[in-house]
């Protein structure tokens, strides 16, 4: 199938993998690429050394064209972008709006940015900076997320630029891509799907508490870092929302040492990147705490296997999803299922002429 995103990029399908910290390693990616569609590397929790080593992971793994997703507002982001255009990555993703100048050296280097939004005005403006393509994420999405329903934000963004548009949040099928593109968007991208296959290292028992998961199950809280997050409703979660404020200072106190032995962040970076990540909002120390080390809270359910203990960022369609594919019979059969919807909409269509 053949959309403005598959000529853009040069992929077979008009599927992305979204770029999940702790999740979207080389092996995901890699077999997301061979699978025909477009994998993206999550680099926010790398080092600059390990994400060349990914990059390079990724490329003796596949011919295929991939991505690194990217923090705009990260400290180092310039090196990132240069070990980027340094190992010829195709695609740039960000999780927040990149800025002008930014977008324009990945641009001059050949590479594709496509920055993700939650609102029609970031798209229009990451579409005036010059982005090469937009994903927009409704309020189905997993992680920090929105409000607003793709259903509506989708067609608003679809209306509002003349770039292509990914769509993403709530997608899972053949049916939610045909629905994307009758909308206008030239392709989906999905988290939660792709964390649910075969090729994901997430750990098993990690997976077996998704695949457990009822809709009901899948809620926005604003108790980790004081932003509103979908995530599945854990120990943890029920902890933070419901203990006192000194209670929650000291989780985050403990697992800010923890990202510290992990990372070597010393305490002020870590207190200003939570700070940083405010976005205006009225935080308590713990919710500073706990901004700066979601990463941290993240791998502990994504990678040591605690699903007790750690953050697990979800979009509501874990609650419907049952079964655990690799890359490629997932990727088959999205792309089977809409060609059979698009054949039975034809068919009636002809039917109704007749």
């Amino acid at each position: 199938m053949e959309t403005a995103l598959t000529r853009l990029v040069g992929v077979r399908h008009p599927i992305v993998q979204t770029g999940m910290g702790w999740v979207a390693g080389p092996r995901l990616v890699s077999a997301t690429a061979n699978a025909g569609a477009l994998g993206v590397l999550a680099s926010a929790t790398m080092t600059l050394d390990q994400l060349r080593g990914a990059v390079r992971e990724v490329r003796s793994r596949t011919d295929a064209p991939f991505g690194v997703n990217l923090r705009a507002d990260a400290a180092d982001a310039g090196e990132r972008v240069r070990i980027m255009i340094e190992e010829g990555v195709r695609v740039a993703s960000f999780a927040l709006a990149p800025s002008a100048g930014l977008i324009a050296e990945l641009k001059e280097a050949g590479v594709v940015v496509i920055p993700s939004v939650g609102a029609r005005r970031h798209a229009e403006k990451v579409a005036a900076w010059g982005a090469d393509a937009v994903l927009v994420q409704g309020g189905e999405g997993g992680g920090h997320t929105g409000e607003v329903a793709t259903t509506v934000l989708l067609p608003q963004v679809v209306d509002a630029v003349d770039i292509p548009v990914v769509a993403a949040g709530g997608f899972f099928d053949g049916r939610g891509l045909v629905a994307a593109l009758a909308y206008g968007a030239a392709g989906i991208a999905m988290g939660t799907r792709f964390l649910l296959t075969s090729d994901s290292t997430v750990p098993d028992a990690v997976k077996a508490r998704y695949l457990a998961a009822t809709v009901r199950d899948v809620t926005v809280t604003r108790a980790v870092d004081g932003l509103p997050h979908r995530m599945l409703r854990t120990e943890l979660v029920d902890a933070l929302e419901g203990g006192g404020r000194a209670r929650a200072l000291g989780q985050a106190l403990r697992r800010a040492a923890g990202l510290r032995r992990l990372t070597g962040l010393t305490w002020r970076r870590m207190v200003r990147d939570g700070l940083a990540l405010r976005h205006g909002k009225e935080l308590s120390w713990s919710q500073v705490l706990l901004a700066a080390n979601t990463p941290m809270l993240l791998r502990s359910a994504m990678v040591d296997g605690r699903a007790d203990l750690g953050v697990m960022a979800a979009g509501q369609v874990a609650g419907v999803i049952d079964d655990l594919p690799s890359c490629a019979e997932l990727v088959e059969r999205v792309m089977a299922e809409a060609g059979d919807v698009v054949n039975a909409l034809a068919a009636g269509g002809a039917s109704m002429r007749a």
